[in-house]
């Protein structure tokens, strides 16, 4: 569909652009106002391209069944994030793997939007698997699961690393 759109926007700025010269000689002052209509064309088209991107974010995401998943990690944790999977139930939504900088990013207060799409109302069960390394060197795999209802809103999850404690895995879950 862009690429119709993007064609159709060429070839009428061609037609605009060339008509004229073909027709006779153009002065200075009819360059010059062939510019301004060229720019307006060009403003004209970036507003429409903004719209058509709000319409598609609408019809893709709409509010009834959208649901997103972010994740942060609390400062004083001490690993290394290499990878994470979410699932929601039991289909896989999301999979990063993570360098050095990506973790430092949400050791500092960073915050990732992991996953965006669509399910219907009712109770969904979200898996998180993390992989990493703590800063001992021993290497770590957990998995947690967190049962949630999705009402007719938009739906937004918070995933957050945080040191394990004696009732918890480390993995805490809660709504944005």
């Amino acid at each position: 569909m862009w690429r119709l759109i993007s064609s159709l926007l060429q070839a009428t700025l061609l037609s605009a652009l060339f008509a004229p010269v073909a027709a006779a000689d153009l002065s200075i002052e009819d360059l010059r106002s062939l510019d301004d209509q060229v720019q307006e064309v060009k403003t004209e088209l970036l507003n429409i391209s903004a719209e058509l991107e709000i319409l598609e974010e609408r019809l893709l995401y709409p509010s009834s069944t959208q649901v997103s998943v972010y994740l942060s990690m609390e400062r004083r944790v001490d690993l290394h994030l290499r990878a994470i999977d979410i699932r929601i139930n039991s289909e896989p939504a999301a999979h990063h793997i993570y360098g050095i900088e990506e973790t430092e990013a949400l050791r500092k207060g960073g915050i990732q939007n992991l996953y965006r799409g669509n399910i219907a109302a009712g109770t969904h069960e979200l898996s998180v698997t993390i992989v990493g390394e703590h800063e001992d060197g021993t290497d770590f795999r957990e998995t947690s699961r967190h049962a949630f209802t999705k009402d007719l809103a938009p739906k937004a999850l918070q995933i957050t690393l945080a040191q394990p404690g004696r009732d918890d895995n480390g993995i805490l879950f809660g709504d944005r």
